[in-house]
């Protein structure tokens, strides 16, 4: 019987299978280089806001607390953002007339907020509840970075599932004494290993639990 099939299309399939997987390998590459990327995870990125705010200025330079513009952060499950009245309790003395606070003035004068760019935006189905965190000794440096040196705010961390994993799987390693939460100079190697496996039964923690997907995804 004749060949159906020359000799030479053994050479085809061979360099077809070969050059589909390179293909694919390299889909995948793609894939995962942009997954990794700040045009996906937004790492480092610093969003046009109506004012360009520093919290550099206003918590190194002028020492204000975080509690004083994000007032319901121990309470609520939002941070909150600071009402125009909390900037022009400040403003309508100093930097009265800067053009670059005229959105500042222009929102109190109509009451209208200001518009702010989301910084930190978790997906929908994600549920995150900033009290808890604060309550179980979780420091604004752990997920905000340092935003005392930031002239402008931007992400800091990727936010993705393995990354609030990390943390969930050793709390020990995160949390802090309640009345360093808020301080940015607080050096985690004070604090022994012995002396952070304590806050954790202080604080009332399940490690056992922080794992459970109805924790998050509700």
């Amino acid at each position: 019987m004749a060949q159906i099939f020359l000799p030479y299309t053994n050479v085809i399939a061979k360099v077809s299978l070969i050059g589909g997987v390179a293909f694919l390998s390299f889909l995948i590459w793609i894939w995962y280089v942009n997954y990794r990327s700040p045009y996906w995870t937004r790492v480092n990125v610093v969003l046009e806001q109506p004012v360009p705010f520093s919290h550099e200025h206003h918590v190194s330079g002028l020492g204000i607390d975080c509690r004083y513009c994000h007032t319901t952060v121990e309470k609520v499950a939002f941070a909150g953002m600071p009402s125009t009245e909390t900037c022009m309790t400040c403003h309508s003395q100093v930097w009265s007339d800067a053009p670059i606070l005229e959105p500042v003035r222009a929102s109190f004068q109509t009451g209208k907020p200001i518009a702010w760019n989301r910084v930190h935006d978790l997906p929908d189905f994600v549920y995150f509840n900033h009290s808890i965190h604060v309550q179980k000794g979780v420091s604004c440096v752990n997920c905000h970075g340092r935003v005392d040196r930031m002239p402008l705010i931007s992400q800091q961390n990727n936010l993705y599932m393995k990354w609030c994993l990390d943390c969930h799987r050793s709390p020990q390693k995160q949390i802090r004494p309640r009345e360093e939460i808020f301080n940015f100079d607080w050096n985690s190697q004070s604090l022994s290993t012995a002396e952070a496996k304590n806050l954790v039964k202080s604080y009332h923690i399940n490690v056992n639990q922080l794992t459970d997907c109805i924790l998050c995804h509700r």
